[in-house]
């Protein structure tokens, strides 16, 4: 059991220094509380450091109290090296091994290719800083004058036309070669073609209609046609008759001269060009008569005109056919006898009565 009054700690000989040890930090403990106001600025301190003193020697208790505090504080504020007293405060330094990151405000702003702009942009050709071109003085521009373009001839004849004139017109084409028919007095695509080719050989414009520029040239080339060169008898000469149509009133149509000859007991009084149907609706050959006259008759079966038409079997009939008069003999029609020239079937139509004898032949 040891003795807790007489001061020995059980290690012999020591007694008393213990004893003394104890008593001078039961002295440290009695110093106030209150701690020393260090200010905020750190304290610059020599690189060794101050060492502390000596618990084993033998101090005033509290002078030794007061050293250790002084040291400590010096120890906890001294750890890094500070500014002088009253210097404001400096930013932490920089390591040598990282670079220091841009200011954010003064970053170059990025580029639409995200590239940092390092020159100004060139200057775009509607912001050239040159000075304008001066304006030219208005008492001496003067506009350019516009090119004058004349109004294209006045047109006197065109597909579809049919009158006198276009028969003149057919008759002097005739006379150079560019027409190869009898007139017909229609202006059809034969007439319009024949107006194509004397334009070409002449330099002019080349449209097919008769315009007054083609018109006074062809009227320059040529000499005003006879009566016979306007209304010939027929295109091709008639065949001799059948000896059915010697008697009577008889209307006499050769297949194979292409023909027509009214006829009146053996003797001519009209002949004009026709056309007959095609292989597949063919005009039918025979002795027939006429049966019923129709003036301005439209066909029910094909919805065509069939003007003048003098019917002498079934739906077959003598009438006049603006297709022929246009396309010649480029077409055919669908069994009917077609005649092209308007007036001579016109008259034929007047002449003509029910009962009278139609006779087909080759």
């Amino acid at each position: 059991m040891v003795d807790t009054d007489s001061g020995w700690d059980g290690r012999g000989g020591r007694g008393r220094r213990g004893a003394r040890d104890t008593r001078g930090a039961h002295a440290a403990d009695a110093i106030p509380s209150r701690r020393v106001a260090v200010p905020d600025h750190r304290v610059a301190l020599p690189d060794n450091r101050v060492a502390a003193p000596d618990r084993r020697t033998a101090l005033p208790s509290r002078r030794v109290a007061a050293v250790s505090l002084v040291a400590l504080a010096a120890l906890a504020t001294g750890c890094e090296p500070g500014t002088a007293t009253g210097a404001p405060e400096a930013s932490p330094p920089v390591r040598p091994t990282q670079a220091a990151a841009p200011s954010p405000t003064r970053t170059a702003p990025v580029t639409d290719d995200a590239k940092p702009r390092t020159a100004p942009p060139p200057p775009s050709p509607s912001a050239s800083t040159a000075p304008p071109a001066p304006a030219p003085d208005p008492t001496t521009a003067r506009p350019a004058p516009e090119p004058s373009i004349a109004p294209p001839p006045r047109v006197l004849m065109r597909t579809g036309s049919e009158s006198d004139r276009v028969r003149e017109l057919q008759a002097r084409l005739r006379q150079i070669g560019h027409f190869g028919r009898n007139p017909t007095g229609y202006y059809g695509s034969v007439t319009a073609d024949a107006v194509r080719s004397f334009q070409a050989k002449r330099s002019l414009p080349v449209t097919g209609s008769t315009d007054e520029v083609t018109w006074q040239r062809l009227l320059a080339m040529t000499r005003v046609p006879k009566a016979a060169e306007l209304r010939p008898p027929t295109e091709r000469p008639l065949a001799a008759p059948d000896e059915r149509c010697l008697k009577g009133r008889v209307l006499c149509i050769s297949k194979n001269s292409r023909t027509l000859a009214w006829m009146i007991d053996g003797k001519v009084v009209s002949a004009m060009d026709v056309r007959f149907g095609s292989e597949y609706t063919p005009t039918r050959e025979g002795v027939f008569e006429v049966f019923w006259k129709s003036r301005d008759h439209v066909s029910t079966l094909y919805d065509t005109p069939m003007p003048y038409a003098l019917f002498f079997s079934g739906g077959q009939a003598v009438h006049y056919s603006a297709d022929f008069a246009a396309n010649g003999y480029g077409g055919a029609s669908h069994g009917c006898v077609n005649v092209r020239d308007k007036k001579k079937v016109a008259a034929l139509f007047d002449q003509v009565r029910t009962g009278d004898k139609v006779v087909v032949y080759w």
